[in-house]
């Protein structure tokens, strides 16, 4: 069994490192694209070496259509965007994700690589939530003074994303916990991982979370009557933790008192909870009935809003997201694929995931219990239940890029011996532009 030592070693010193790197900077602004830089460099080397490679590795023709259907609709979109010059920016950035996820399927070699990377990631969590809890207790942490009404942790109180960054890549945590310390091991994971989520103050992070509590205790669970005793036991949990910090941390307190403004059963109310939303999604609407083919344009919902709001609408009066505009984005995965791609842009999107669905189940059980956290990590990042971040953004966009990198890579390293190179892929390739101390490790 790989220690998580040994595992982070191994993300150091081979050609995982500019992948992981990815993750390691998420919390520092764009700083993350200097490990997209690195595996866009890693992947332009390959092909120039070997430009078979990518027949060779089938989740690569896999990510291949994935992103051809993701980048698509983007690109479908932006021939009448209104606002053009947006949209194909945007457009000529997505390609860098197709580099970004080969690379992944060209090192994730075999089963030692995939769990290296998983425990390393695990590691930049477990930093994260050490961090989390210091300035919870003391109000300070790596990334400045918390925020009012919710922790910030390392990303800062002008970046809240730790809460749902926090629940999506949970799953590595989870797992990593479970496979070192076993039962007791998850459950320790569980509950360090909950406080920050909690008072991260991210309700959609929380109902994320909660759906990993859900998929860990069907996984754990042998039988219906297990699932439901485990199920029950996570509720009980969840519940007694959201008791103690409602009563113990004015933050969370905070987002409860908004949160039950829902049950005063007026409009307003209801809108207040949802943070404006409702606002949002009615004019989202409007956008999809008058543009029902391709939609405003990828990322031209902030510029198309104020057209569809009325007058005296709270997120263009405010200028929330600069002079002359609107809400930023519909924040709901369907609704912004309507809105910004269309009809053609949500068909793409629905064949991308039967395409998935249907390699998933083809895979076998023993390589999709392999991919497990990364299937799981996509999955609650994806349900449509619930409030999202934009998926064609520069920050949200680069993670679910390198969660779909890092699942169709993790479903066929099936059969390929530790130590041995991928058909058609030079074994020295990645050594080569490596310093000599590293390049001895990798």
């Amino acid at each position: 069994m790989i220690s998580a030592i040994d595992s982070l070693k191994t993300a150091l010193r081979s050609p995982l490192l500019p992948f992981w790197l990815v993750i390691a900077l998420l919390p520092f602004g764009r700083s993350s694209e200097f490990g997209t830089f690195l595996c866009v460099v890693g992947a332009i080397l390959l092909f120039a070496r070997t430009p078979q490679a990518c027949r060779d590795l089938p989740g690569a023709r896999l990510l291949s259509w994935l992103l051809a259907a993701y980048i698509g609709a983007a690109l479908i979109s932006a021939f009448d965007s209104l606002a053009p010059g947006k949209s194909w920016s945007t457009v000529a950035a997505l390609l860098r994700y197709l580099p970004l996820g080969m690379y992944a399927c060209f090192v994730i070699r075999d089963e030692r690589r995939l769990q290296a990377l998983y425990v390393a990631v695990a590691c930049v969590l477990a930093w994260w939530v050490l961090d989390a809890w210091v300035q919870a207790f003391t109000g300070w942490s790596l990334g400045g003074h918390a925020e009012a009404e919710r922790i910030s942790g390392i990303f800062g109180a002008r970046n809240l994303k730790l809460g749902p960054t926090l629940a999506v890549l949970s799953p590595f945590a989870l797992w990593a916990a479970r496979r070192r310390w076993g039962l007791p091991g998850l459950v320790a994971a569980f509950l360090l991982l909950l406080g920050p989520v909690l008072l991260a103050g991210s309700r959609a992070a929380w109902l994320c979370y909660g759906l990993v509590a859900l998929a860990f205790a069907w996984r754990e669970a042998s039988s219906w009557r297990r699932f439901a005793l485990y199920g029950g036991l996570c509720a009980m949990v969840l519940a007694l933790a959201g008791g103690i910090a409602w009563h113990t941390s004015s933050r969370f307190e905070a987002r409860m008192q908004r949160t039950m403004d829902a049950l005063h059963g007026t409009h307003r109310g209801l809108d207040e909870a949802l943070t404006g939303r409702l606002d949002i999604w009615r004019d989202s609407l409007a956008m999809v009935a008058a543009h029902p083919f391709n939609g405003v344009g990828v990322r031209a919902f902030r510029y198309a809003y104020p057209q569809f709001a009325p007058a005296n609408d709270h997120f263009v009066v405010a200028e929330s997201c600069g002079e002359g505009e609107g809400a930023c984005h519909a924040h709901q995965i369907v609704l912004e694929i309507l809105t910004e791609t269309g009809g053609i842009g949500l068909v793409l999107w629905l064949a991308a995931v039967v395409l998935a669905w249907r390699a998933w189940r083809r895979v076998g059980a023993a390589a999709r219990e392999r991919a497990f956290p990364a299937t799981l990590a996509l999955g609650v990042m994806l349900f449509p239940l619930n409030t999202h971040l934009a998926f064609y953004s520069a920050w949200w966009g680069l993670l679910f890029a390198w969660l779909l990198g890092l699942w169709c890579a993790s479903l066929f390293v099936a059969g390929i011996p530790a130590g041995r190179a991928e058909p058609g892929i030079p074994p020295g390739l990645f050594k080569e532009a490596l310093p000599r101390e590293v390049r001895d490790g990798a």
